[in-house]
């Protein structure tokens, strides 16, 4: 049907495809900012994001005809999104965009195309593809950063609130959690240097020799083994024979090599050790607060559990965000592991000792 002859929209319809432009208009800005930060491929594929994200927007605009109006702005979540996009950028916005475009109402609508429901669905997965490459970078540290981070919170409140519960003074609770947070932090430290350390090593022992890459020039054509190097590396015994016949017919050294990786995902030992140090630090400090204040008893328990609860949301909602899951669902399950840990220990606190006051 020509849009000439389409029939006269109704209320709800206009609303709806008003409200669907200004989205499309907003998403499109979102890419756009994003784009401003990046360069390369990555630059060129968010503009590509936005063009889509502009020629659906012209597809609303020629269905409302005169009915089209002042531009609306988009909805609350998509206006948060591009101001985050203008300031920071980085994996946790396309992280957001990426829950963002999985939330897309076009697989319900008739008014839509198949084309653009296709489009959305194509552009989760973009989106998901250039957050995972942020993913890898952070992926060392981040880890390090979060776990510190938890254990602190709560290993730390489990231990004031399981000291504070046997009803000691609260200075003794006060000295309990600043050594729980020393030894801790210490102990989380050297925990993550030996295992970044040790799963580097361990990678690193699989780097090709770079000397027997000297001695391909020296062996003879006709009888060599280097075939057997790419089949024990998981090529198969043809393509393995035709590896070995480019890289020997290679005039320079080095040829049909691939180069030595740098395991940036993981990190180093160094740096996940003192960002663990001084995420388990920050999180093990939140529960001794409340007696650093001079607070005690009940009502520094309670401070202590409320400080520590909000913590774990915050940290369970960016980790839901950063993993593409439903940000609400992980602070929950993490604020439900914490208190779960720090209850166990204040009750066994009561058992064997006198009840807080």
């Amino acid at each position: 049907m020509s849009p000439t002859n389409r029939p006269e929209p109704t209320r709800a319809q206009v609303r709806r495809w008003r409200r669907y432009l200004a989205d499309e208009r907003a998403e499109a800005a979102v890419y756009r900012d994003l784009a401003r930060r990046r360069e390369g491929e990555e630059r060129e594929i968010l503009l590509e994001l936005a063009e889509a994200e502009r020629r659906h927007e012209e597809h609303w605009r020629k269905l409302l005809g005169h009915h089209v109006g002042h531009p609306k702005r988009g909805a609350v979540r998509t206006r948060v999104l591009g101001w985050l996009a203008r300031r920071f950028g980085g994996v946790f916005v396309l992280a957001l965009a990426q829950r963002a475009e999985a939330r897309s109402s076009y697989a319900g609508d008739d008014d839509a195309t198949s084309a653009m429901v296709a489009d959305e669905q194509i552009h989760g997965e973009v989106v998901r593809s250039l957050a995972t490459r942020g993913r890898s970078r952070m992926s060392g540290m981040f880890r390090a950063g979060v776990f510190g981070a938890n254990d602190g919170l709560v290993s730390n409140l489990a231990l004031v609130l399981g000291i504070g519960a046997t009803g000691v003074a609260s200075e003794t609770v006060l000295f309990t959690g600043l050594a729980g947070l020393l030894a801790g932090a210490l102990s989380m430290a050297a925990g993550e240097y030996v295992s970044v350390r040790s799963q580097r090593e361990l990678l690193e022992a699989s780097i090709p020799d770079p000397r027997a890459q000297e001695a391909i020039p020296h062996l003879d054509v006709d009888a060599n083994e280097l075939a057997l190097v790419y089949r024990a590396r998981g090529m198969s015994a043809a393509a393995a024979e035709e590896q070995a016949r480019e890289v020997m017919s290679a005039t320079g050294p080095g040829r049909g090599e691939d180069a030595e990786p740098d395991y940036e995902e993981i990190g180093t030992g160094v740096s996940a050790a003192v960002s663990s140090f001084c995420f388990f630090a920050s999180g093990a400090l939140l529960p001794v607060l409340p007696w650093i204040f001079g607070l005690s008893g009940t009502m520094a328990i309670v401070v202590a559990a409320v400080v520590v609860g909000a913590a774990l949301l915050l940290t369970g909602a960016v980790v839901g965000v950063l993993s593409g899951a439903p940000p609400l669902k992980r602070a929950l399950r993490q604020l439900a592991i914490g208190y779960g840990a720090a209850a166990v220990t204040y009750v066994l606190g009561l058992a064997f000792g006198t009840t807080v006051s």
